[in-house]
């Protein structure tokens, strides 16, 4: 898709459709401000109890992890071929997968060092490298959605507002499969709560530059797409399906499979739902 810069628009394009071209940036803004409160839907985990959400946390994380493979295979990877020549998508996609290869083992090298440096456990390093793994991708994918959504306004504000409400119903899932991930991975409810929304903003980033370099940031977009499904693939993949394996019991497998089908179910119902 080719974007239009705001500027390009003629007085009589401004003339006859004037709600169109009018005030995109702060339509733009005020969108993806809105997008990025979705990762507070963490919040109502609060006035959970502690116990009650242990027992529900491994179902969740076979629902994320359906989100995930869902996001990558349904919504990334479709958008990213579509622009992409083959060879290049497929580089892009396997790049991904060896970015968050090597940023797991650094991650886990520094897990490691700080737990036994000196032979003595270092308590107060609990988190998973996991947690770090989730941030990171968020907040590419963020970033991308950023984009999307100022690019989508310099077309015009009803392109913009249609791409927002699109964007807006697929973080819902998304952030809270996010959301639990940090939690599975170690995080208190109230730090998951904070990181999450603070890997939110990058859409706010993404949205400002968009606004500011128009269509220029395009390619970059695609790109990123595919490299974002390949850390989606690798994290659903190597982190969270053998977490899954670690439960035995017929009861506990057939719960995951559930979740995870649900997971994946709910990324085909948002494509009907943005559409």
């Amino acid at each position: 898709m080719t974007f239009k810069p705001i500027n390009s628009f003629t007085i009589e394009e401004k003339t006859v459709y004037p709600a169109y071209y009018m005030n995109p940036q702060l339509y733009a803004i005020g969108s993806v401000i809105l997008v990025s409160l979705v990762s507070l839907v963490g919040i109502v985990a609060l006035s959970v109890r502690e116990q009650s959400l242990k027992k529900v946390l491994h179902l969740v994380v076979a629902l994320a992890a359906g989100a995930l493979l869902g996001d990558a295979f349904i919504h990334l990877i479709p958008e990213a071929l579509e622009k992409m020549a083959a060879l290049s998508f497929s580089a892009a996609v396997l790049g991904g997968m060896v970015i968050f290869f090597i940023l797991e083992k650094v991650l886990r090298w520094h897990h490691h060092h700080n737990t036994h440096e000196n032979g003595h456990p270092e308590i107060s390093t609990q988190v998973s490298p996991l947690g770090p793994l989730i941030l990171i991708a968020d907040g590419v994918h963020n970033f991308v959605d950023g984009i999307v959504i100022g690019a989508s306004y310099l077309v015009s504000i009803p392109a913009g507002i249609a791409t927002t409400l699109a964007v807006f119903l697929h973080e819902i899932p998304q952030e809270i499969s996010d959301f639990s991930l940090l939690l599975f991975a170690g995080y208190s409810r109230k730090k998951a709560l904070l990181f999450n929304f603070l890997s939110a903003l990058t859409a706010v980033i993404g949205t400002v530059l968009a606004l500011l370099l128009g269509g220029a940031l395009e390619s970059f977009n695609t790109a990123a797409a595919a490299v974002t499904a390949g850390g989606f693939i690798y994290i659903a993949a190597a982190d969270l399906v053998p977490e899954l394996h670690e439960k035995h019991s017929a009861k506990d497998s057939l719960a995951q499979l559930l979740g995870l089908i649900l997971g994946i179910g709910a990324m085909f119902l948002l494509v009907f739902l943005e559409t």
